[in-house]
């Protein structure tokens, strides 16, 4: 005799309360990842030589900048110091300086293609951890518990899509230039953008489509 059907109860998971010193450097390395951003975007639109890619940049360049002000009002609306440093914070700041440099460097060695390619490449370096930065406060928001959450929402709503496609999207366009420089068939604008992906899933179907799109 066949058991009766019964529907699986599925538990939440309680919420825990976070530890405030690790949400303040999780807060204070976000700010100084936006802050750096823009000017790798800045040294990165200087090098976009591929249309397309100087009006995508462009875009990137004034959502980060949007970024950096909704950080900057998280910071106002919990008390915080948009200034305080630490250890954590100068490291990614070191790191966005030596990415920026990167860009220059490459800038002035002469060959433009080479230099956007290398741009594409530090702004991929950039954007994952500026994704990992939004995907952690949006882990905060669901799991955690504890004042000031509703301020990491609304600023983890305003921001998480513009993230997605940042990542996304120009790791596409690093993947098709070099592609493209290495005398082989590619997807320009590359499938990331034309399928306007938002997911790590979405981006993986994408880069499996490119082939059709030849």
């Amino acid at each position: 005799m066949d058991k009766p059907f019964r529907p699986i109860r599925r538990t939440r998971m309680k919420k825990t309360q976070p530890h405030a010193p690790q949400v303040r450097e999780l807060l204070l390395q976000a700010l100084e990842t936006e802050q750096g951003g823009i000017k790798i975007y800045e040294a990165a639109v200087e090098c976009a030589v591929n249309e397309d890619l100087h009006k995508e940049w462009q875009g990137y360049l004034a959502e980060t900048r949007n970024h950096e002000k909704v950080l900057l009002n998280v910071f106002k609306e919990l008390g915080l110091d948009p200034k305080q440093r630490s250890p954590g914070r100068e490291v990614v700041g070191h790191i966005g300086q030596a990415l920026e440099q990167a860009i220059r460097m490459a800038q002035k060695a002469g060959d433009p293609d080479a230099a956007q390619r290398v741009a594409a490449e530090c702004v991929v370096l950039a954007e994952t951890k500026d994704h990992m930065n939004w995907e952690l406060i949006g882990h905060l928001v669901e799991h955690a518990k504890g004042d000031g959450l509703e301020v990491l929402k609304q600023a983890h709503e305003a921001v998480e899509s513009d993230e997605d496609h940042h990542l996304y999207h120009t790791t596409g366009w690093t993947r098709e230039l070099w592609i493209e420089s290495l005398g082989l068939p590619a997807v320009l604008p590359p499938p990331e953008e034309i399928k306007q992906v938002e997911t790590a899933i979405g981006a993986a179907r994408a880069e499996k489509a490119r082939s059709q799109m030849l």
